[in-house]
């Protein structure tokens, strides 16, 4: 059976986006890799395996364009709004606490925020699927 291990994105400013990722997700620098185009940053936490790639390609001046097929990559908290407090305490902006919750059942308790380079994450509440 195959294992996700990591999700890579484009970014301009490697320092800005490592410091969004630890102080959002608490995403450290496990791994960092340069050649001379480009480099590859690896960010993971205690929780899991799963990494995300930075990869900066350092002839880059201008901001990449998101496209339309970039969706969002998740993360799951057990107090959900105590860590939108924490990322607005922290100046990241994240967007309202939002309640999916179709025929009156609770799916989802979800907020999204954005890093500087405009990739979106989601933080959703621990609870059913979600955990």
């Amino acid at each position: 059976m195959a294992k996700a291990i990591h999700a890579m994105i484009r970014v301009l400013d490697e320092q800005r986006s490592v410091e969004f990722y630890d102080k959002a997700f608490g995403l450290k620098v496990s791994s960092r890799l340069d050649f001379p185009s480009f480099t590859l940053t690896y960010l993971r936490n205690p929780e899991a395996d799963f990494e995300i790639e930075l990869t900066v390609n350092k002839d880059r001046t201008e901001p990449y364009a998101q496209g339309e097929a970039y969706g969002h990559v998740a993360f799951v908290v057990d107090d959900l709004a105590a860590e939108h407090a924490r990322f607005q305490s922290l100046g990241l902006n994240p967007l309202d606490i939002k309640e999916f919750a179709p025929d009156g059942k609770l799916i989802a308790r979800f907020f999204f925020v954005q890093d500087p380079d405009g990739y979106k994450y989601e933080v959703l509440q621990r609870h059913g699927h979600y955990q």
